[in-house]
């Protein structure tokens, strides 16, 4: 399982378990499944109310918690500053942690512009190191760059929509020349891809699945990924990627597929906040 080295030193599992759209009630046994085939790196959020099966999963695996990276993201209604500090105490509590890996914004919320002071809380709480790294997730350029204008840490990752058909190569570019790595969400489009022909023209030469093939492009072009299913054979088949290679003609059939498509919503138009 190869690492990717954060701007901060600190290393994470280019590939993981993600548990968007899992029901809580399915989400400690999924999480455990998949640590159980290898996966070392989970990726929740306050959003998704399943924190606490991650974490009873993680304590009820047997491994180290040194041994397992993984990241929550602050919900959309906490952005004000104490707000903020309040809700990584919750994130902890839900997970029953004493630290996180990464802990993220979820959506910048540009219609709200506090993300700065929000920024600064994460600041904070890395400061008292009960987090190991900082990041953001569906910031476009323009929002980074206020942050690096602003404030006084460089976020370690920006979680993104990323996929065959949105290949977001301008803000992967603009990731990169700021030593930001760049975390794949949706990364099979919601299944959108799986039967693109192209995708499975390069599977059927390799003897691997679209999936594969998609997720092993993601790897070779830098993305941390962290593909979810409930599936016990699919979650073995995600994992199955790193005993074969695209070439760079296939990298460059894969990305021209590209049609700025997405599968959720629009970080510069996106704005919704929950009533609780």
């Amino acid at each position: 399982m190869p690492n990717i080295t954060l701007n901060n030193g600190v290393e994470i599992p280019q590939l993981g378990f993600g548990v968007f759209q899992i029901e809580p009630a399915e989400t400690e046994k999924a999480t455990l499944d998949a640590l159980e085939v290898g996966y070392r790196h989970i990726d929740t959020a306050e959003m998704y109310g399943n924190e606490k099966e991650v974490g009873l999963a993680v304590r009820g695996s047997g491994l180290k918690r040194e041994d397992i990276f993984v990241t929550s993201k602050l919900n959309n209604g906490f952005h004000a500053h104490d707000a903020a500090l309040k809700a990584f105490d919750g994130t902890l509590e839900a997970l029953g942690f004493d630290y996180l890996d990464l802990f993220l914004i979820h959506w910048p919320l540009p219609a709200v512009g506090d993300f700065v002071e929000t920024w600064k809380a994460l600041e904070e709480i890395h400061k008292t190191g009960r987090v190991r790294a900082i990041g953001v997730s569906n910031f476009q350029p323009d929002h980074i760059r206020r942050l690096l204008d602003q404030t006084d840490t460089v976020p370690a990752v920006n979680q993104i929509e990323a996929h065959p058909y949105l290949t977001q190569d301008d803000v992967r570019a603009f990731d990169f020349d700021n030593d930001i790595a760049t975390e794949a969400w949706s990364p099979i489009a919601q299944g959108k891809v799986l039967g693109d022909p192209v995708i499975q023209n390069i599977a059927d030469r390799v003897g691997k699945t679209t999936a594969q093939v998609t997720l092993r492009w993601h790897i070779q072009r830098g993305d941390i990924v962290f593909p979810k299913s409930v599936t016990h054979s699919r979650v073995v088949e995600n994992f199955e990627i790193f005993d074969f290679e695209l070439t760079k003609d296939d990298l460059v059939a894969i990305t021209a597929l590209n049609k700025n498509e997405r599968t959720g919503p629009d970080p510069d138009e996106f704005n919704w906040i929950p009533e609780n």
